[in-house]
């Protein structure tokens, strides 16, 4: 579970770092649309919630119950932002060229975090 929950950490820095420093750009790549006046700041924002989920929810060196609130925190985020993103492309009509992976990448992230974050002694689907 600690290099998933590493993992979603380190995409979702450098998505709030992206948003930060250019939300026009990071837009445009995910939805195809242009952002103006406070749109720039709402995507600010969001990269600046993003920055803070990542450091929240940043593994650390052993198991401890923060750990545990960091793998709940960026499960429900995964979840919710994938489901989220499918509704823009498909409700939305939404057809920015990252859109689609984006919204895989989330959902099979909030995947992995369910498979490898599942309590000791309880066993797994198998295929």
């Amino acid at each position: 579970m600690r290099k998933v929950l590493l993992f979603t950490a380190v995409v979702e820095l450098g998505t709030g770092a992206a948003l930060i420093a250019d939300p026009g750009f990071v837009v445009r790549l995910l939805l195809g649309a242009d952002l103006a006046g406070a749109g720039v700041a709402a995507a600010r924002c969001f990269g600046v919630a993003l920055l803070a989920l990542a450091v929240a929810c940043w593994p650390a060196p052993s198991t401890t119950a923060g750990g545990r609130a960091g793998f709940r925190g960026m499960l429900a985020y995964n979840a919710l932002i994938a489901l989220y993103l499918v509704e823009l492309g498909t409700v939305g009509k939404m057809t920015g060229t990252l859109l689609w992976p984006a919204a895989i990448l989330h959902a099979l992230a909030a995947l992995a975090l369910v498979w490898t974050g599942r309590p000791a002694g309880t066993s797994r689907p198998t295929a």
